[in-house]
């Protein structure tokens, strides 16, 4: 049986100095590390960017239900790659899926980006999914780049 995993691939009209700032730095993270309608608290977002570092995040929804999410920085290349887990704090270190993500730099100074998620199904359609909120998070990571 094969491991559940997918990839999202997207370009970015950004040069993949800020892409790496997104993903790094904890103010513009709390502005996209989030799916639509969904917000994430800026003094809630920690990053500590080592191998072996660990970060978290609260995401609030419309309702007011909280989604705690943290993990461990497993590779750290800057500034092409980040791999880490992803989950909520209290799951097993070994059970979290890891994600990969590849940043590189385009001729016309534009990032490519390869998000590859290991350890859980894309799920199209789904109602709150996984691959969806990623694929929101990535919109409103376009918002935040066109911002600036």
């Amino acid at each position: 049986m094969s491991t559940p995993q997918f990839t999202i691939t997207r370009t970015f009209n950004a040069p993949r100095d800020l892409l790496w700032q997104a993903w790094t730095d904890p103010t513009m993270a709390a502005k996209w590390w989030h799916p639509h309608e969904v917000v994430v608290p800026e003094e809630s977002v920690e990053i500590d960017l080592k191998v072996g570092g660990r970060y978290a995040y609260l995401m609030i929804d419309p309702t007011g239900g909280r989604w705690p999410t943290a993990g461990e920085y497993l590779e750290i290349n800057e500034p092409s790659r980040l791999r880490f887990t992803w989950g909520s704090p209290d799951d097993e270190p070994d059970a979290m899926p890891v994600i990969t993500v590849d940043l590189a730099e385009t001729p016309d100074g534009r990032t490519d980006m390869t998000f590859h998620l290991l350890g859980l199904d894309a799920d199209p359609g789904a109602e709150h999914g996984v691959f969806g909120g990623w694929t929101e998070a990535f919109e409103e990571l376009d918002e935040v780049l066109a911002a600036r």
